[in-house]
């Protein structure tokens, strides 16, 4: 019985040693194995890079991708827009209506606002007639003819001229203030009450 005890062992043993490498040699990766792995994850990152929403450039399509914090050569960023303060003015005179009552138009005769809104607390806040500033020394762009400035971290762009009886520098010396009134967000001038200039926001 020793006798078959230690033939049986080492049997055993035999089998053991023959098939625990075999087992491992099947399941360890080869270096096909491993090179097909990395590639795999090294494209994970790619393809999740696909799937995530791609990060907008500021301004986008409608604003002509024009980075508010670009470079600037001679006060004109890359694009052309104008930053000067004679380049402002002239491109506020550009935007200068020459009949107002004629060339001005509600959201509501522009079908309805569909752009941005601000936050109904944020805008109680930091909008409206009791929150006034004026435009002069705000960062500025010009789109498509239309002043765009930013305050309070959204852009505003012009939809509708300004009026032509205003002073030529009103931007500068008077007091505005943006509302949400009925249809759509307007722009108002405290020494123009009444006259809203319809504006779009964005970020």
């Amino acid at each position: 019985m020793p006798t078959k005890l230690a033939i049986g062992a080492g049997v055993l043993g035999l089998l053991l040693g023959t098939v625990a490498p075999a087992y491992a040699q099947q399941h360890e990766p080869t270096e096909e194995r491993r090179a097909g792995q990395q590639e795999q994850l090294a494209a994970q990152p790619a393809q999740q890079q696909r799937h995530e929403q791609p990060q907008q450039t500021y301004g986008g399509v409608y604003h002509g991708g024009v980075q508010p914090n670009g470079p600037m050569h001679g006060g004109v960023h890359d694009s052309g827009v104008p930053q000067h303060q004679e380049q402002v003015r002239s491109g506020f005179g550009q935007s200068r209506a020459s009949n107002w009552a004629f060339e001005h138009r509600t959201w509501r005769q522009r079908g309805g606002y569909n752009g941005y809104r601000i936050p109904e607390e944020r805008f109680r806040i930091y909008f409206g007639h009791q929150h006034y500033f004026r435009i002069a020394g705000l960062p500025m762009l010009f789109v498509g003819g239309f002043p765009r400035f930013q305050y309070d971290g959204y852009w505003f762009t012009f939809i509708d001229p300004w009026p032509g009886e205003w002073p030529a520098n009103w931007y500068e010396t008077d007091n505005v203030y943006v509302d949400y009134v009925g249809d759509g967000y307007y722009l108002y001038d405290l020494m123009h009450p009444g006259v809203p200039i319809a504006v779009t926001i964005s970020f």
